[in-house]
């Protein structure tokens, strides 16, 4: 029966159960070997008895030699078989809980904490390999080796066996003790160690922010208080593995010292042979480090159940967004970036149609028309959205303000399903989001999200990022012409190894600016046909603005786009502007109708221009 803790290694497991075949025949030629050898011990020392000659002596010797010549090899190939399968293992479960993390979804993220994760995905992880490696291989030994000298034991004489075994229960009540103490210690350490893992992790992300708030020596003392008590839980479990190993020599120690006194006086009126006795002796002697090992193999067995615990409440996770349809095979995008015109080409991107396969629509053309229909949205039982009615027309251009909190970003993350709305709720040319598979939606829509995130790599990458690698990989031509339309192609090429310049972890080296255009470069490469801009020009000036709207106006013709923006001169040329205000929609109209109103946006607009000429005095 597997344990409930370990129940998620079996598919693994049975993935590599020939090699576990032979891994197991490789125990038992080793052990099996290794329990001969005190039967030669045995013949020999009776032999010395009755007459030894030289040739019996060569035999023996050729025999010891032999034997452990054969220990030796099936040993290594033991250990290269089973360490083998652990570590291969321990690479399938990593790619695994990588690529399932991959998958979860953004609220994840929001409710655990990234150092949590890695540690998980580390420390635990190795745990998990020790127990697939090192403890089977010994346990797998010790069962063998005691299972078959304890036959030959028996043969030997039964009454001193029985004898020998006598503090086996007592050793079994202890193993029991310790590995409930060791399993509860070692959970509370990992705990520890995923929290010193986080706040390390948010040091080193939030670095600039400490600094600038001189609170590097909080930040250090809260970290050694942090490693202290981690320190003092490992110590405990420390003094507890110190006990365990020194409780069962004893216990084995007076096993010996059974066999010694008890055989000691068969041998002396003639009930047994001194072969004998040394025979027993000896795998007494043998016993000593199965003994041993079964205390550091529990050790990994309760270290290995408890990290496993903690990966499977990972992988145990279902992603809150997912396809509602499982297409077939072919269901995928058509016309995607590896064959659409380059971006180079704007005139002809604006023409291009792009479709997609689905179940239920062998073929749909992916317009780009978005539909919100009375949509109501809640976070966590608070409301966010309410009634929201609107229509974005297929290549049109919709602009959203309003103040902070109102549920803009909330909006335009239903058209992506970044979260998911209720059931026909949000539309698509006219079908329900959920009817797409999410990577064919995802990949008609370039995003670019209030917080700009850029990886530590090249430029180049940065941009290149949103390609597929089953689309091929973006041109340079391609990744200039996208930089020049965000504007950013002029500040790249004056960095000293231009497109090929690494950029710093989240693009630390980049200004705010800079990284926001690099953003919008990415997103404009994948040539989408919706465009979801979040704030996303709020750290350029509005010169450079300007530009890019300019830019943006020219490549986006035919598609739909959307803005979230609090300048009146990011939004005025747009097709549609909605005012969103505590999570409705109380203003919607062209830039000269809401002017006309009188009501929020003309107070935004009128103190936008005040702003502007205090400026210029």
């Amino acid at each position: 029966m597997v344990p409930k803790n370990l129940r998620p290694l079996v598919p693994y497991l049975k993935r590599y159960r020939s090699g576990l075949f032979w891994g197991g025949l490789c125990v038992l030629f080793n052990n099996g070997i290794w329990i001969l050898f005190p039967q030669v011990l045995r013949r020999a020392v009776n032999d010395l008895h009755s007459g030894v000659t030289r040739q019996k002596l060569l035999t023996y010797s050729l025999l010891v030699v032999a034997i452990a010549l054969a220990k030796g090899i099936f040993q290594f190939l033991t250990r290269w078989v089973v360490i083998g399968i652990s570590r291969d293992i321990e690479f399938d479960l990593r790619n695994d809980l990588f690529a399932h993390l991959e998958r979860l979804s953004y609220s994840y993220y929001q409710r655990n904490r990234t150092g949590d994760i890695m540690a998980r995905a580390t420390n635990d992880l190795n745990a998990v390999r020790m127990l697939l490696g090192p403890a089977i291989m010994y346990s797998a030994n010790t069962i063998v080796f005691t299972v078959g000298a304890m036959a030959f034991m028996l043969a030997i004489s039964p009454k001193l066996t029985l004898y020998a075994f006598l503090p086996l229960p007592i050793t079994s009540i202890i193993i029991q003790y310790f590995g409930r103490r060791i399993h509860e210690r070692f959970e509370r350490i990992q705990a520890m160690f995923s929290d010193i893992s986080a706040r390390a992790q948010e040091n080193f992300s939030g670095a600039r922010v400490i600094r600038a708030y001189v609170q590097e020596q909080a930040e250090i003392a809260a970290f050694e208080g942090a490693n202290q008590e981690y320190i003092r839980r490992s110590l405990g479990l420390v003094r507890l593995m110190g006990m365990l190993w020194p409780t069962l020599e004893l216990m084995l120690g007076a096993a010996v010292v059974i066999v010694l006194w008890l055989g000691g006086r068969q041998v002396l009126l003639g009930k047994m042979t001194v072969g004998d006795f040394v025979a027993f002796n000896t795998y007494m002697v043998q016993l000593t480090w199965p003994v041993i090992a079964l205390g550091w193999v529990i050790n990994i067995f309760q270290r290995g159940t408890a990290s496993m615990a903690r990966i499977d409440e990972i992988l145990s996770q279902q992603p809150e967004i997912a396809d509602e349809v499982i297409g077939s095979s072919d269901h995928r995008v058509i016309g995607s970036s590896k064959n659409q015109p380059s971006l180079a080409q704007s005139d002809q991107i604006a023409q291009s149609v792009q479709m997609t396969r689905s179940p239920d629509h062998p073929m749909t053309r992916f317009l780009g028309e978005v539909e919100f229909r009375n949509l109501n949205f809640a976070y966590n039982g608070t409301s966010v959205l309410k009634d929201i009615n609107l229509r974005i027309p297929a290549g049109s251009s919709l602009a959203i303000v309003g103040p902070t909190g109102s549920g803009k970003t909330t909006l335009v993350n239903l058209i992506p399903r970044i979260y998911d709305a209720a059931p026909g709720a949000v539309l698509i040319d006219g079908r329900p989001v959920r009817q797409f598979r999410l990577d064919s939606l995802r990949r008609h829509i370039g995003f670019v999200p209030q917080e700009t995130f850029l990886f530590s790599d090249t430029i180049r990458e940065n941009i290149a990022f949103g390609i597929s690698r089953e689309d091929g990989e973006a041109l340079l031509a391609d990744i200039k012409a996208a930089a020049e339309a965000a504007n950013i192609a002029h500040d790249i090429e004056s960095f000293p190894e231009g497109f090929n310049t690494t950029v710093g972890e989240r693009g630390l080296t980049l200004s705010g600016g800079q990284k926001q255009r690099t953003a919008i470069a990415r997103a404009l490469l994948r040539s989408p046909r919706i465009l979801i801009l979040d704030d996303a020009l709020s750290s350029v000036d509005t010169h450079t603005e300007d530009k890019i709207l300019n830019h943006l106006r020219e490549i986006m013709r035919g598609r739909t786009t959307i803005f979230i923006s609090h300048r009146v001169s990011t939004v005025r040329n747009a097709d549609c502007i909605a005012v969103l205000h505590q999570g409705r929609i109380v203003e919607l109209g062209t830039h000269d109708q809401l002017i006309a109103r009188n009501g929020y946006y003309t107070d935004l607009y009128n103190k936008q221009l005040l702003e502007e000429e205090l400026a210029e005095v």
